[in-house]
């Protein structure tokens, strides 16, 4: 009989496995313990959802919508209908939803976080995956400028707390929607007036999304974008007054950026702040987090209006540039590792390991691979040391006689080897608790 062939992972969808995965539970503890600091709340919503919120939220004429969803047409119930439905492909929308559905905000604003994967349909590409996770933090219910000056140091606080240095913060803001109708007239009539150079993209979003033209990525359209009416001449004192209030937060805490008038964000729902952290090193894919406020997406889909801020990043893209940077994330290892020369010494063994790990203390358990038994007790010390723990807990006949165990040193400044009594863990364990 043949061997049926193997099957492997979906293109651009990625197994995170150790040791790898312990840098993605290392940024997850460090996201938590910030976002705890900033009073954010976490908020877990479904990965697939019915695609007329995307498309409703994001904008029909996005690349996200267009090009890039993964939707489909679920099984049709018992009268004949089916949803169509789509894997998130990013999650402010699904956080909107829930808020809006389960009514967040009768009592006031909520500030919330988020962490998990979400679909897109690309080339796959470094830092750019089908399946790829994000962190999104946001703030509903709150229309102040400190607000999108909160959202912002709240991304610096994160990139102290990784150790993240090589990044930039650029600006902008989209204004309100008279603003932005005012100036999409004056684009379309630019645009229109140099139509021979647009390219096919920008010719089909002349007239539906004017806006969109000036984040192209095609480098012989990059004059002619750059030469294009601003939205910053069109904006009123009030949006005005809303972005220098979000600057003069962000100079009184010393966070220096640039105003960057052609940044314009990928999605529809936006309004007056918008902004992104760069960096130079990871090639095309620089933006690492991006976002701004989106004061009208709630009553959008919806919701009674209320104002909203938010923002997200790329968890690839944040560890790619953790190890471009350097910041080697602390490596799990257990406390102690337990040799255990005679398989008879097993329930004796575990009944001391089983006692020390619900006193907080992190024990592997050296096992049999089978045929070959326990193992010798210089091949069981190899593991003990290749497993990073501080100590050896050896659980030998000679000690199990005597109604204890040997604790021995594996790395320099753990201390002298002694014998404890077998029967009272708890009254040792804590020694055995790494300080780190």
């Amino acid at each position: 009989m043949s061997k049926p062939p193997q099957i492997q992972a979906i293109k651009g969808m990625n197994d995170i496995l150790p040791p790898e995965s312990a840098r993605w539970e290392w940024l997850e503890a460090v996201v938590r313990r910030v976002m705890a600091q900033h009073a954010y709340r976490n908020a877990r919503t479904p990965i697939m959802e019915l695609t007329q919120l995307f498309t409703r939220g994001l904008g029909e004429v996005t690349d996200i919508v267009e090009k890039e969803m993964y939707s489909f047409q679920d099984r049709q119930d018992k009268h004949g209908d089916a949803d169509h439905l789509s894997l998130r492909p990013e999650g402010t929308a699904g956080l909107v939803r829930a808020v809006t559905e389960h009514k967040l905000l009768y009592d006031g604003g909520k500030r919330l976080y988020y962490l998990g994967p979400m679909f897109r349909r690309e080339r796959p590409q470094r830092g750019r995956y089908r399946q790829f996770h994000q962190i999104g933090a946001e703030a509903l219910g709150f229309g102040g400028p400190e607000v999108d000056a909160e959202m912002i140091l709240l991304a610096v606080a994160l990139w102290r707390a990784l150790g993240i240095k090589n990044w930039r913060l650029e600006l902008n803001s989209l204004g309100q929607p008279d603003e932005r109708r005012a100036h999409r007239a004056a684009l379309i009539a630019y645009f229109q007036q140099h139509e021979s150079q647009l390219d096919e993209d920008a010719r089909r979003r002349l007239h539906s999304n004017p806006l969109r033209i000036l984040d192209t990525k095609n480098p012989a359209m990059q004059a002619l974008a750059e030469a294009a009416p601003q939205l910053i001449d069109h904006l009123g004192e009030a949006s005005l007054q809303h972005l220098a209030a979000v600057q003069g937060i962000l100079r009184a805490n010393g966070v220096e950026w640039r105003v960057n008038p052609r940044l314009v964000r990928g999605l529809d729902y936006y309004n007056l702040t918008v902004f992104e952290f760069i960096t130079d090193s990871l090639g095309a894919q620089g933006t690492i987090c991006g976002g701004g406020r989106y004061d009208y997406l709630i009553e959008q889909i919806g919701g009674k209006p209320a104002p909203a801020v938010g923002w997200a990043m790329g968890v690839e893209r944040v560890l790619e540039l953790l190890k471009e940077e350097g910041v080697a994330p602390p490596e799990p290892a257990p406390d102690a590792y337990a040799v255990i020369p005679d398989a008879a010494a097993l329930p004796q063994a575990m009944r001391c390991l089983q006692a020390l790990r619900a006193e907080g203390v992190a024990v592997q358990m050296h096992a049999s691979t089978g045929a070959e038994g326990m193992g010798s007790m210089k091949s069981q010390f190899k593991r003990a040391d290749a497993s990073g723990a501080r100590f050896a807990l050896v659980f030998g006949a000679d000690e199990l006689a005597a109604g204890e165990v040997t604790l021995k040193a594996l790395r320099d400044g753990a201390g002298a080897q002694q014998r404890l009594p077998l029967a009272e863990p708890a009254h040792w364990a804590a020694s055995l608790k790494s300080t780190d």
